[in-house]
């Protein structure tokens, strides 16, 4: 794109929009990661005696179903949204684009 047509997408209220509902959609969900996995690492630092809580008869703690639901909750959050932006967002960036031009 040349300059004028860079201008032209930046000023439009259609490109801020997008700008703002992908950066506050963006902001919530790396505030709620970072709640889940802060507050994962506050249960570890004062309380380790709950995620030492064994499982059954085996080896297994509370801390390790714990951790792996953690790691599935970041592709879940991830997932969310990857279809987010490619749905929403796509959609209002191609429309954009097609304005400017």
């Amino acid at each position: 794109m040349n300059e004028e047509a860079v201008r032209r997408m930046k000023e439009n209220p259609r490109y801020q929009e997008l700008v703002s509902k992908r950066s506050r959609f963006g902001w919530i969900l790396t505030a709620v990661m970072m709640l889940v996995y802060y507050g994962y690492i506050m249960i570890i630092a004062f309380d380790k005696e709950l995620l030492a809580i064994k499982l059954g008869d085996g080896v297994m703690t509370l801390g390790i179903p714990v951790g792996i639901g953690i790691i599935i909750f970041t592709v879940i959050l991830t997932g969310i949204y990857v279809r987010r932006a490619n749905g929403e967002f796509d959609e209002m960036t191609e429309e954009l684009v097609k304005e400017v031009k």
